[in-house]
């Protein structure tokens, strides 16, 4: 299994960044999956996880409204739309399946600061 993060970067408060996820190495289609975040000093925490079909999503109170998960399946990759950013979201994220049980990318850092 490889999972490779992307499209991080520097934002001012209230921007938005779109992530990407491309998964390999396993049937993506068959796999729910999640997206994780590790802010400075702090443990790592889940932040939003969808179906494998992409129907049904789930998102952590604290990103809820803000954030939004999907997939394309047919690019075997997942996205995180991320908007109304604050310096409260700055960490690195990464994707995983829902149990976070295979091998973590190096993940992308989001800063967001002015």
């Amino acid at each position: 299994v490889q999972l490779v993060e992307s499209g991080g970067g520097l934002v001012q408060p209230g921007g938005s960044l779109r992530l990407s996820c491309a998964a390999s190495g396993f049937t993506f289609s068959s796999y729910a999956m999640s997206w994780y975040r590790q802010a400075p000093g702090k443990e790592r925490e889940y932040v939003a996880r969808i179906s494998n079909t992409g129907m049904t999503t789930y998102y952590a109170d604290s990103v809820k409204g803000r954030f939004t998960i999907s997939r394309d399946n047919a690019k075997n990759t997942v996205y995180l739309q991320m908007n109304s950013l604050t310096p409260e979201d700055t960490a690195v994220y990464y994707c995983n399946g829902v149990s976070g049980g295979w091998t973590w990318g190096q993940g992308t850092q989001v800063t967001v600061s002015s």
